[in-house]
């Protein structure tokens, strides 16, 4: 199953896609998709629910992020191998851990504003984990019953807040709007070998990033075990994974970065696809 949001920013109806790729609205079940709907009795009834007996939305609506209400957005640094030669370097012996502020929060098809002052804003195709039941010193055994399904993620990051003002990663991390998620959450089901989907960054039409679930250093059920020793992962949170080669800090023979006007669209197997223009920063924000 896909769930889904959509329609304007604030004013997100829930939603599910149909065997034809079309928008199914789920409002007549369920006011909106939050981390209570997704464990227990009413994620059931969701999964069990046909598509096509549900009303058709028509049109093109904005997608928003599939989870309304999201509490906790983890993320996971340099890993995967190639990613972490070509930031040279060393393979990590843990995973590196930090978070993305819930702020930054935004659809996959929305804009990504510049921070003011920054001139190293770059890009991150993950796969992102969405929490369905509460994980507290999981085994890796028993870690994916804990997963409600999976995110497209774009880990957008500032290099120089990240790296050139202490030790603190989250300053890079965790800027409005670096944080597009979605279109849609798959469930497990659907999804297949998450340990083995493509994924893929163009910028400006331009193939950037090109990598596989596969190569990841720590895979999804080490990761959520190794998480749920420091933190306890609740429905709803998301943990996404590390990126695979092709960053922009990392292009040679000189760093690529964003800049007003760039679009970026990227996508993961059976996750579908994000495009976002980068706009200028304003003390207004983006729409």
């Amino acid at each position: 199953m896909k769930l889904l949001r959509y329609g304007p920013k604030g004013q997100e109806k829930p939603g599910t896609l149909d065997t034809q790729g079309r928008i199914r609205d789920l409002s007549g079940i369920v006011s909106d998709i939050t981390p209570h709907q997704l464990s227990g009795e009413t994620f059931a009834a969701l999964k069990a629910v046909d598509p096509e007996t549900l009303p058709l939305v028509e049109g093109q609506p904005r997608y928003g992020v599939p989870v309304s209400g999201i509490r906790k957005f983890i993320a996971i640094g340099l890993n995967y191998a190639d990613h972490a030669a070509e930031s040279n370097l060393p393979i990590p012996p843990e995973p590196i851990l930090f978070t993305k502020a819930t702020s930054c929060l935004t659809g996959p098809d929305d804009d990504v504003m510049i921070p003011r002052g920054s001139k190293k804003s770059d890009w991150e195709v993950e796969l992102g984990v969405v929490i369905g039941t509460r994980a507290r010193y999981v085994t890796e055994e028993d870690a994916l019953s804990h997963v409600a399904g999976y995110v497209l993620v774009n880990d957008v990051s500032e290099r120089a807040f990240q790296k050139e003002k202490g030790t603190q990663w989250d300053k890079g991390k965790g800027c409005d709007t670096f944080g597009p998620v979605g279109p849609w959450l798959v469930t497990p089901d659907e999804v297949g070998d998450h340990q083995d989907l493509g994924m893929w960054l163009d910028l400006n039409g331009e193939r950037m990033q090109t990598g596989n679930t596969k190569t990841m250093i720590f895979n999804v059920k080490q990761l959520i075990a190794y998480v749920s020793e420091f933190i306890t992962l609740e429905p709803g949170d998301i943990l996404t994974t590390g990126t695979p080669p092709g960053v922009g800090e990392g292009k040679k023979p000189s760093p690529i970065y964003l800049k007003a006007g760039d679009v970026m669209t990227l996508g993961i197997d059976k996750l579908g696809q994000q495009r976002q223009q980068v706009v200028a920063w304003t003390q207004e924000g983006v729409a």
